[in-house]
């Protein structure tokens, strides 16, 4: 199988990376041809567009910062969608809105060509390291002949459902990650209350009941989510306002998980309800903030 890879960022360049290391035909792609000199020692091709990488690729792994990105490289003039041929496939690994993916496989139906969502957790680290989690939405056929492109940078690789599930998955994810940000560093504040460091207590609780990768985060930023606020704030604030609003279109209840969260944010000055409103699809939904994202 022929692979083409756009969007080398942190964590898009480690999971090209396994692929090409893997033995797959690979083309890469970047706006920026300084992130291409990394794979200088690599058996990557580079394609001087994305409609060039599409006509040497079989599957094509997009991994931008959000829907506009992906629209563009996707259906612009000089997009995937112009040389893909009948029967390509493009994975969709970046977050964004689960209609941003089913408004392109309308776009791609027409071409021959399949869409599978498939956005992935764990950053750059893990993808260097072949444990993403690939959460992918689309049909089994269609998933199961991206699964050995996937399992070169993921482990494990979950199918969710129909095309949207991937997105809906990650998003779920990324609440309840935001929503145990602000539980873990409450938490911690409540320790200098009672004589004990923040550290310590971390330290101690990392190896309890109470554990997980949220309180890593914050024990790693010195207990509180003020070093995590410029860089992850504003990619957790666009996931949250992304399923808040999916979570009102289907009238389900976020609940304790949506409070949570919106108080991480708030700590982190990124409050989902005081953000300045974004424009909106034009299905109605609302086109969120730049995201891993």
């Amino acid at each position: 199988m022929r692979v083409g890879f756009i969007g080398l960022g942190s964590q898009g360049a480690p999971m090209a990376r396994r692929i090409v290391e893997a033995g797959f035909d690979t083309t890469l792609w970047a706006r920026r041809p300084a992130t291409l000199a990394a794979f200088a020692d690599t058996a990557a091709r580079r394609a001087a567009s994305p409609v060039e990488l599409a006509a040497a690729s079989d599957l094509v792994c997009v991994c931008v910062v959000d829907d506009a990105d992906v629209e563009q490289v996707v259906t612009g003039e000089q997009g995937v969608l112009t040389g893909l041929r009948k029967g390509g496939v493009i994975a969709v690994h970046s977050t964004v809105h689960p209609d941003t993916c089913r408004r392109l496989a309308e776009r791609a139906q027409v071409h021959g060509v399949s869409v599978v969502d498939a956005p992935v957790s764990g950053g750059g680290r893990a993808a260097a390291e072949g444990r993403l989690l690939v959460m992918t939405g689309g049909e089994t056929g269609t998933v199961a002949y991206c699964r050995k492109v996937f399992e070169t940078f993921g482990d494990p690789v979950l199918h969710l459902g129909p095309l949207g599930s991937g997105q809906i998955a990650k998003l779920l994810n990324n609440l309840l990650f935001t929503a145990n940000l602000a539980t873990a560093a409450e938490t911690l504040a409540l320790a200098p209350e009672f004589g004990i460091d923040r550290g310590a207590l971390a330290e101690a609780v990392l190896h309890g009941s109470g554990a997980s990768f949220a309180l890593d985060r914050v024990k790693a930023a010195g207990g509180t989510l003020d070093p995590l606020a410029e860089r992850a704030g504003p990619l957790l604030r666009k996931d949250v306002r992304l399923l808040a609003d999916l979570a009102g279109s289907a009238d389900a209840t976020a609940g304790t998980a949506l409070a949570a969260a919106d108080a991480a944010l708030d700590r982190m000055g990124q409050g989902r309800r005081t953000a300045p409103q974004l424009p909106l699809h034009e299905n109605g939904n609302k086109l969120l903030a730049n995201g891993e994202h």
